[in-house]
């Protein structure tokens, strides 16, 4: 499944809601290691499949989601399983690092 976009007003409903592992990439438009890890998270979401839901959240567009979460920089990944926060991933992460993250999401 490609890389997917939720918004302060789907985050509830895409991610708190969602059933299975959910990954959301916190970016910003000006950001270009965020621009940079963006095909590379969409390769790995693509060749996850549907094992876990990978959202972008541009942390400009919806700036409240981003605070309630307390996201200081970007990128900033985090994990949801079943509507809770399992891990945060802060900074650029090559190919190899976001695979190795991703493939631990399937777990639980």
């Amino acid at each position: 499944m490609a890389l997917r976009e939720t918004s302060d007003d789907t985050f509830d409903a895409d991610v708190l809601k969602a059933s299975g592992p959910v990954v959301i990439d916190f970016w910003a438009e000006w950001c270009t290691s965020c621009k940079a890890m963006m095909p590379h998270l969409d390769a790995a979401a693509s060749e996850l499949g549907d094992a876990v839901t990978v959202y972008k959240l541009n942390i400009e567009d919806s700036p409240m989601t981003a605070g309630k979460l307390g996201i200081r920089g970007v990128p900033t990944m985090m994990l949801f399983k079943n509507g809770k926060l399992a891990d945060t991933k802060v900074g650029s992460m090559s190919r190899s690092k976001i695979d190795e993250w991703l493939a631990n999401a399937r777990l639980g």
